[in-house]
């Protein structure tokens, strides 16, 4: 029996099944989804098992046997390969790379280098002595000097010491010591009896133990309520009182607390509708994707919960998707309090042990639901029901690298395979998904008012033009602070949106205009006042702050734009009395953070939530009766055309943080455009007529979802290699391409150096182009046989979410 695996190598020409020769003792064992072990090349390198069978074209003499089997259960289900090769075509990557993203990274390779000493009469080197000391075998590290890792290639050579590759999992299964405690109280009792007076520690644990006969309890917990030593512990044991094993267990990030069981609500006539048209889909097995367009606080997330209701009644499974990990708490208590133990979580935040440990329960069909971020998608069920992507707008659930999926495309694609519904909500729907459901592709569903038919908030426009010519240059308008003062006094929460973090957005010069950029990217440098130091929030290089100017070494240095720690030390000025909680990435970096700033806020214990845009969306909480949005033209003004459309989308969605339950709500939005028509719609919440004026200009210039759009993107560290490869991807483009397709560029990306690559792009628009799929494979052959050894790389993203 042979196997057709695909090794843990990214490379070209690897990028294929290779035949290996399945051992005896395996025959009975492996399966198609399996890892193993092979040998590969002069080292040892994981492997996943495509497919089995009984003949191979390879030469006897060339046959290599697997050298392990991994899994005994298969890591990956039938659907999972042949999801492998749909990425692979959509994606344009690694069939490797494909494989990899649908696992958790416990499960990806861990490579070692293990180095023996295989002749003990060789006296070795002082340095090479030094790091075996007195051991058979040491892992050897890169980062080792020079010199030695000259020298022990040398001592490899003359086969003195030999090198092996160890491969390891990443994370291991958590085992406990468990106690078992004997069930036979006349045996524990003569236990008790044989115990001598004076072990008086010993007789108290076995006296605990009979009144717990048959019991299983971890032996750290035992210790820990009977104040006694492991010592004492083992003592009793062997005196036949318990026995010990090593058991494995979940580590459950959930563990910690408990959930109220909550009961499903009465639906609007909406909600009742649109859950209707769903459950009808689910009844007839079709494979459907529906956009539920409800404007915020509409109640969609009832809907889903009440349709994943009715796919657990036939014991299907679930998968809901939400986009931003500071989203993943409240939507997971949700679910758990609906749903408890049959509730997973996939996201970020987790970690790797905890996500490993997840993902196993839903392998083993202990849950099911699971609710996650992007990757989520990918979970192991096999007895899919419903998917629901929440808010699938949102710019995260596109992958940016290797492969570039969008989770709501492989969301159909497994909606197809098992013939379930997919569910698209959003109160602000990409304008994609909506023209497709005006085309009649996906069935649209509308939520038009809330439960309660508690109004929408009345949102207010301000123009800061204004307000500088009135002399006001605080970063509060004077209609904003009043009515910040007026929730103080009212003892009401607010929600102040502005998506910069930092302190100030540059560092600039007043005397020569130097505004202090990162070294490795063409982007200014952020000031962070908390650590003293200027960041790139693209690479992550930071310093101390700059005291005179780098290029002419003025004292006149200053810093300019907001951030959100420039604001909240703004709010202790203006408002002293205010309590303030802020929630970036800055304050967001320690594991659990999202959700602890949440239970604050929901518990009032603070009374501003100031924030980037992970508190625009998703996020309920009664008391919350004034929303404020600092600068509404941070993104409006970007290079992308996609810019009015996320500036809608953000307003719309933060203007819906308040007045949700029955308070009434207010929105204030400041900024320095308010003629544009994507801050005039937000302010009625029209998204019909907002979305209609957007496919005229979108029609106008050609722009998705008029046209398809594919980003090639180019780097170097040499600026002229750069444009010297990019202007021959162009060519090559337009001499293989039909008139059908226009290339724009190449030209320098919006931030031409990232990283210390510079950075060139183009652009093929496209609304028929047959070939297209053939064509860039080619591109890509010609890139990975030829451009790549000369330091290029490049990237082709297929329907790109920017093309920044």
């Amino acid at each position: 029996m042979y196997a057709e695996v695909i090794v843990d190598v990214a490379a070209y020409p690897i990028d294929r099944p290779f035949d290996y020769l399945v051992p005896e003792q395996y025959c009975e064992l492996i399966e198609s989804g399996s890892r193993v072990k092979v040998p590969f090349g002069n080292r040892q390198v994981l492997g996943f098992v495509t497919a089995l069978k009984s003949e191979t074209d390879v030469p006897t003499e060339k046959q290599k046997p697997i050298g392990e089997l991994l899994d005994i259960e298969p890591v990956l289900t039938q659907e999972m390969l042949e999801m492998t090769k749909w990425l692979k075509r959509h994606t344009l990557c690694y069939e490797i790379d494909a494989l990899q993203v649908m696992l958790p990274s416990a499960l990806r390779a861990k490579y070692e280098k293990i180095l023996r000493i295989v002749d003990h009469n060789v006296e070795l080197p002082q340095s090479v002595q030094a790091l075996f000391q007195q051991r058979e075998h040491v892992e050897l590290k890169v980062d080792e000097s020079k010199e030695l890792l000259s020298l022990i290639k040398r001592l490899v050579k003359e086969d003195i010491l030999s090198l092996e590759t160890s491969i390891k999992q990443k994370t291991a299964v958590k085992k406990v010591r468990m106690i078992h405690i004997e069930s036979d109280f006349e045996r524990l009792k003569t236990v008790y009896d044989s115990i001598s007076n004076q072990a008086k520690k010993q007789k108290d644990v076995v006296k605990w133990m009979m009144d717990h006969l048959g019991e299983r309890i971890v032996s750290a917990d035992l210790l820990k309520q009977l104040s006694t030593t492991n010592a004492v512990l083992q003592a009793v044991i062997e005196k036949g009182a318990a026995t010990l094993q090593m058991e494995e267990i979940y580590r459950d990030p959930y563990a910690d607390r408990t959930m109220d069981k909550s009961t499903k609500l009465a639906l609007t006539n909406e909600q009742h509708l649109a859950l209707s048209e769903i459950i009808h889909s689910y009844d007839k097995q079709e494979a459907k994707t529906f956009l539920l367009h409800g404007i915020t606080g509409s109640g969609k997330t009832e809907v889903y919960l009440q349709a994943i209701e009715r796919a657990l009644l036939d014991d299907q499974e679930a998968i809901v998707l939400v986009p931003e990990i500071s989203l993943t708490p409240q939507m997971t208590n949700r679910f758990k309090e609906r749903f408890g133990s049959l509730v997973a979580v996939l996201h970020s935040g987790l970690s790797t042990g905890e996500k490993y440990d997840e993902w196993r329960k839903i392998k083993r069909g202990e849950v099911k639901v699971v609710v996650g971020a992007r990757s989520a998608i990918f979970a192991p069920f096999q007895n899919v029901g419903i998917i629901i992507l929440d808010e699938e707008h949102e710019g995260t659930y596109k992958q940016d690298d290797s492969p570039r999926y969008h989770a709501r495309d492989v969301a159909i694609w497994r909606s197809e395979y098992h013939n379930c519904p997919v569910i698209l909500g959003s109160a602000t729907p990409s304008l994609e998904s909506y023209a497709r459901a005006k085309k009649g592709n996906y069935t649209l569903l509308t939520l038009a008012n809330r439960p309660k038919e508690q109004a929408l908030p009345e949102v207010s426009i301000v123009d800061m033009r204004e307000q500088l010519k009135n002399g006001n240059r605080s970063m509060f308008s004077l209609e904003l602070a009043e009515a910040i003062n007026v929730r103080l006094d009212k003892q009401e929460q607010m929600v102040l949106f502005l998506n910069r973090r930092g302190h100030s957005s540059f560092v600039l010069c007043r005397d020569c205009g130097t505004v202090v950029e990162c070294p490795n990217c063409d982007i200014s440098m952020t000031y962070h006042r908390h650590q003293e130091k200027i960041k790139c929030h693209y690479c992550g290089e930071e310093s101390q702050v700059p005291h005179t100017c780098p290029e002419c070494s003025s004292e006149h240095i200053r810093f300019f734009g907001t951030g959100t720690q420039k604001v909240e030390e703004e709010i202790a000025r203006l408002f002293p009395a205010a309590r303030v909680l802020r929630m970036d990435v800055d304050t967001t970096r320690k594991k659990g953070s999202h959700e602890h700033i949440l239970k604050l806020f929901g518990e009032g214990k603070a009374d501003i939530l100031l924030g980037t845009q992970m508190i625009a969306k998703g996020l309920d909480f009664p008391n919350i009766t004034l929303v404020g949005v600092l600068s509404a033209d941070t993104t409006l003004h970007l290079a992308d055309f996609r810019a009015a459309e996320k500036t809608f989308q953000l307003l719309t969605q933060v203007s819906g943080r308040a007045g949700r339950h029955d308070k009434a709500g207010e929105v204030i939005v400041q900024t320095y455009t308010p003629e544009h028509y994507a801050i005039q719609f937000a302010q009625h919440h029209d998204f019909v007529p907002f979305y209609n004026q957007e496919m005229m200009n979108r029609k106008q210039f050609l722009y998705p979802p008029f046209t398809y759009v594919v980003l090639i993107q180019i780097t170097h560290e040499d600026v002229l290699m750069t444009a010297e490869y990019a202007h021959k991807a162009a060519n090559w483009l337009r001499d293989n391409l039909t008139d059908q397709s226009e290339i724009i560029g190449p030209t320098a990306s919006s931030i031409s150096r990232l990283q210390n690559r510079y950075r060139y792009q183009c652009l093929i628009k496209y609304k028929k182009e047959p070939t297209l799929p053939e064509i860039l494979q080619q591109l890509t052959r010609i890139y990975r046989t030829d451009w790549i050894k000369k330091g290029i790389l490049m990237s082709i993203d297929l329907n790109p979410s920017s093309i920044m």
